[in-house]
């Protein structure tokens, strides 16, 4: 670089370097350029030069420090200086502490992996040394019973030999004999070590990679291993061996119950027996079943008996022995509320008077005011003693439902109006209660009404032998109001004192057993029965059987609403879990299993079925013939009855089995609880039947199929409406009455005979009138003779419509000429009138 070229180039001094490089390219074409070299500038800090706590350079000269840049400024980029110098020394501190951590957990790693290493490789040497081991004793058993074969084999041949050839070689024998057994010997040894260099070839190739431990326990990488309950079984096999056994031990005879059918798999449980054991012995007797088909008892009884057990024959009824039937001890009993049914004639105020005891309302909310159904409650009186209540229903159609609820009662209040005195009613159930032996009470009710009359249904309780105390008799009489509350104590008093008379006691302590008060389909909650608990305790989860059903608690309720986990003696609770609705007045009863609930059902449930068809049944064909005959000549009015609850489902039907006569009569075709649905309007149709609800309604479903297939559906809510509406239906299927209204006499004074007509009769009316439309009838010496109607009635010339008493006329029956002068004729019209059932 020249002197010119330094000269030329602008800048400060020792800023920046210039000079020029020469480039070389292809072909020897050469270029010089231009390069500028700028070097950095250093502030070095003089010694002492800073000012009031460090400074700096730049700071205590401000020739060297950039221009524009204060002295705060330059503190402050200083310090930011220093900060970021102080962060990147911590940041390298923490990678390396990073790095260090990870190094470690590395180190760690490969520990854990080469100890892991390890125990595969010494497990994997177990393995194979307990296979190797396996395999040698494999081959000295083998090398073993093959000497023993040819050392059998050898005196065998010696022994047929003859004595002379034996002698003569005698000398070679012990050669072959010492000899032989060492030259497979020494080929086997060489034929194992192949085999195991092979073997070992093998299981190199086998094992490759990694063995793991799931792997070596289930025998894989290793052959096949052979179980602990094997080896056990192996070595028990050889004890017994080794003491001279393998004998049997001694078969256990069982007691075997055989009903009249059995499964067979049920059987072989039983008898404690494998099935396939037993699916052999049958078709080794000739019969092909399988595990899951049954046996009569005498096929079971000879299997039984093959198996070299002892056969014990039972009925199916004695599975309901499962039921607890024994008897309470004294010292259990522990004392219980008393249960206190309500009866009496409709609308004599028994809902009304419970209610003033419990302080509710319960008319309110039932329909028309009439009881529909059973109610069950408990009242807690001022002396703090517990009574529970049954309201039945008074209505006639209910009769059945007031029988069950003196069977489970302990005390009955007979309550009488006294301004009604006795009704039929009041009588059924004065009958109910002494067919029932339990003891009465009578409310006298309504006697705050003017014409209450009390000592008329004292003196008419008189002819039903219910003599009361103040007849001078035993059955207490309490003089009541439920209106003004009058006497409501008083009768409290008189229950709590016939209940410490009866001494009630029960044991808590026991399998529950109850009644079935009421029984209903909830559309939320399935089957819902409503049980009074009579002995033990029934608690949530109990499994019980009910009638024909049965069920597992599920839920208790008591009569406030709320949900209760037990329900002791004389408790009336509803229960939820069944599988069916029971019957109205079913007893409950807790068993041990489900199995033995369902059996039990199956059971009665089958021997209901055999019962109704044997009641249905004819037993002759006479019988067949004459109910044939008689149905011919009843007209029948068919219905479906759908109800809310049991109860009520059979008192409708027992009320309209009563509608009829002998000529028309109501026939019920299904009754059932729940709502209306499409299977019954499909019923109704194929039988031309009318579908009645009671407290229920039809789902959308049924009532489009009603609207399509005209099916008529009627919705009740009072028993009263409903047996009325099916009186009046049953009604117009009686044949119209027809009456006979004489209206007139006439005397024949005159018979003459005309050409074309015939006969004709000369005739004087002689009371009342006499019409051509009219029937007539000829009476001859007060006999009738003929019955028909006249052809022609003329007067004069003329035919007319009728002739007044005391007129003379022509009379000419219709296809009858046998009239005589004398003859009287009786003239009368036939009128029908509509009859309807009583």
């Amino acid at each position: 670089m020249s002197d010119n070229d330094t000269k030329k180039t602008l800048g400060l001094k020792g800023g920046t370097r210039s000079g020029s490089v020469k480039q070389s390219f292809s072909h020897g074409r050469t270029k010089n350029v231009v390069v500028e070299t700028k070097r950095k500038r250093v502030v070095v800090p003089k010694p002492g030069s800073a000012k009031s706590g460090g400074g700096g350079a730049a700071s205590a000269d401000p020739s060297r420090r950039p221009a524009g840049i204060s002295d705060a400024e330059m503190d402050r980029r200083l310090k930011a200086l220093q900060a970021a110098k102080a962060r990147e020394a911590d940041e390298a501190k923490e990678r390396e502490e990073e790095e260090k951590r990870r190094e470690e957990e590395r180190e760690r790693r490969r520990a854990e992996v080469e100890a892991k290493e390890r125990e595969d490789r010494e497990r994997e040497e177990a393995l194979k040394a307990k296979a190797e081991e396996d395999e040698r004793q494999k081959r000295e058993a083998e090398e073993s019973a093959k000497r023993e074969r040819e050392e059998k084999a050898a005196q065998k041949a010696e022994a047929s030999k003859p004595t002379a050839a034996a002698a003569a070689e005698e000398s070679p024998a012990p050669q072959k004999t010492f000899t032989k057994p060492d030259a497979p010997s020494r080929k086997g040894d060489r034929d194992d070590r192949q085999r195991d260099t092979r073997g070992k070839g093998r299981d190199d190739n086998r094992r490759s990679g990694k063995l793991t431990l799931n792997q070596a326990l289930s025998g894989e990488g290793g052959g096949r291993q052979r179980s602990l309950a094997a080896m056990k079984r192996k070595q028990e096999r050889a004890r017994q061996k080794a003491m001279g056994g393998g004998e049997n031990r001694e078969k256990v005879v069982r007691d075997v119950q055989v009903p009249e059918t059995i499964v067979v798999s049920e059987l072989a449980n039983r008898m404690a027996e494998r099935v396939a054991d037993v699916v052999k012995a049958l078709m080794q007797n000739g019969m092909m079943v399988t595990q899951n088909q049954s046996i009569d008892a005498d096929t079971a009884e000879l299997i039984v008996e093959e198996f070299g057990h002892k056969v014990v024959r039972v009925s199916d009824a004695d599975v309901e022995q499962v039921i607890d039937t024994v008897e309470d001890k004294d010292e259990d009993l522990q004392s219980r509320p008393p249960v206190v049914t309500v009866m009496g004639h409709v609308d004599h105020g028994k809902t009304s008077l419970l209610d003033a005891i419990r302080h509710a309302k319960v008319v309110s909310g039932e329909a028309g005011g009439i009881t529909q159904h059973i109610g069950a409650y408990q009242v807690k009186t001022d002396g703090g003693q517990l009574l529970t209540f049954l309201d039945t229903p008074g209505h006639a159609a209910f009769t059945s439902m007031r029988a069950r609820g003196a069977q489970v009662t302990d005390i009955v209040v007979l309550v009488v109006a006294a301004d009604d005195a006795v009704m039929p009613q009041t009588v059924e159930a004065i009958n109910h209660a002494k067919a029932a032996g339990v003891p009465m009470i009578v409310a006298i009710n309504k006697v705050d009404k003017p014409n209450a009359v009390p000592d008329k249904v004292r003196t008419d309780l008189l002819q039903h032998e219910v003599i009361v105390e103040q007849m001078s008799g035993e059955v207490q009489d309490v003089e009541v109001s439920a209106i003004s509350g009058q006497g409501l104590d008083e009768l409290l008093d008189a229950i709590a004192l016939q209940a410490e008379i009866l001494e009630l006691k029960a044991n808590p302590d026991r399998a529950a057993a109850g009644a079935v008060i009421e029984a209903q389909l909830d559309v939320g909650r399935g089957p819902v029965a409503t049980v009074l608990v009579q002995n033990g305790t029934l608690r949530q989860g109990d499994i019980f059987v009910v009638g024909e059903q049965w069920g597992k608690v599920r839920a208790l309720v008591n009569d406030q609403g709320e949900r209760v986990t037990e329900a002791g003696p004389s408790v009336p609770v509803e229960v939820l879990g069944l599988n069916g609705t029971p019957e109205a007045g079913d007893v409950l009863n807790v068993v041990e299993t489900e199995a033995q609930a369902r059996e039990i059902a199956e059971y009665r449930e089958q021997a209901a079925k055999e019962k109704r068809a044997a009641a249905g049944a004819a037993t002759s064909l006479e019988q067949l013939l004459a109910k044939a005959k008689e149905d011919e000549n009843v007209k029948e009015l068919p219905v479906l009855v759908k109800a809310d609850v049991q109860g009520s489902a059979e008192a409708i039907v027992q009320a309209l089995e009563k509608v009829g006569n002998d000529e028309v009569r109501v026939r019920v075709l299904h009754s059932a609880v729940g709502a209306i649905t499409e299977s019954d309007i499909g019923l109704a149709e194929a039988s031309g039947a009318p579908v009645i609800g009671f407290n229920v309604r039809a789902n959308a479903p049924a009532r489009a199929a009603a609207n399509q297939k005209g099916v008529e559906i009627r919705y009740y809510s009072v028993i009263y409406d409903l047996v009325d509406d099916v009186k009046a239906a049953a009604s117009g299927l009686l044949s119209a009455e027809v009456r006979e209204n004489f209206i007139g006499y006439a005397e024949i004074k005159e018979v003459f005979k005309v050409s074309g007509v015939g006969k004709v009769a000369g005739c004087l009316v002689t009371e009342g009138i006499a019409r051509r439309s009219a029937g007539v009838r000829l009476l001859r010496d007060d006999v009738v003779i003929h019955e028909g109607t006249l052809k022609t009635l003329k007067r004069f010339k003329d035919e007319v419509s009728e002739v007044q008493s005391g007129q003379e006329c022509g009379m000419a029956f219709e296809n009858y000429d046998d009239i005589r002068q004398g003859d009287v004729i009786e003239i009368f019209e036939r009128e029908e009138v509509e009859r309807t059932l009583a």
